[in-house]
């Protein structure tokens, strides 16, 4: 146990400034990622591509949008702690009363009583507190099954996992059943993303790289990163 930590320790070292995602992509385990990500897309249009589609299909709106209402409402702790993390206790104090809200008045946060009432969601993760606190990218990693990380990500994925709460409310039967609605509910949220990137005739594993970076550069700002210095030479030193 000690090693994996000191391992991701020293990965999550390997960025030792935050790397803007118009700086070129630290990616020297890329032919293994590339192997990992070829693994992981053959998965997908094997099995959770069309589960989703099935998913999209038969199970009508007003559900679908209920299931995501409620993993949405139960990892809502996950974002009050990094918000107060992050030094923003207005924010964890809104999602606070979001998550009363909804578990009470939205039947366990099947409906999103909340955001009617003024009170904006927010999606809050280890890995953003991290940036937040100045810690480096790292290493770009392919995660089998979960897709594009980094080693600045994958110690919160590790985090998130311990304190999982599906895997504290349930066992056995009901806990896979639970993960796999998961899977399913957040896989057919990205059937449009996906589409997009099967039609563009372009390299995907560089693409999802470069939108995975971009995206996690935007949520770590909060939607409103800083205007890129290209005149700045520190933004491309290692």
């Amino acid at each position: 146990m000690k090693l994996t930590w000191i391992t991701w320790l020293m990965v999550v070292l390997a960025g030792c400034a935050v790397r803007p995602p118009y700086k070129e992509a630290n990616d020297p385990l890329e032919p293994m990622n590339r192997a990992i990500y070829k693994f992981n897309d053959v998965l997908d249009r094997a099995v959770l591509k069309p589960v989703a589609e099935g998913y999209q299909d038969y199970i009508p709106s007003p559900m679908r949008t209920g299931v995501r209402n409620f993993f949405f409402n139960l990892y809502e702790p996950f974002t009050i702690v990094n918000n107060a993390l992050q030094g923003k206790p207005g924010d964890a104090a809104g999602d606070t009363m979001r998550l009363i809200f909804n578990t009470t008045f939205g039947v366990f946060g099947l409906f999103d009583v909340a955001t009617g009432w003024g009170l904006e969601p927010h999606k809050e993760d280890f890995g953003q507190t991290f940036g937040v606190w100045g810690v480096g990218e790292g290493w770009y990693l392919m995660v089998p099954l979960l897709g594009p990380s980094t080693g600045r990500d994958a110690p919160g994925l590790v985090l998130e996992y311990k304190f999982d709460p599906i895997n504290y409310l349930t066992s056995g039967v009901p806990r896979y059943a639970a993960t796999g609605l998961l899977l399913i509910s957040k896989r057919a949220e990205l059937l449009s993303a996906s589409e997009v990137l099967d039609a563009a005739a372009v390299d995907a594993y560089l693409q999802v790289r470069e939108a995975f970076r971009q995206k996690r550069w935007n949520e770590i700002h909060d939607g409103d990163p800083p205007e890129p210095d290209f005149f700045d030479e520190e933004l491309f030193e290692d």
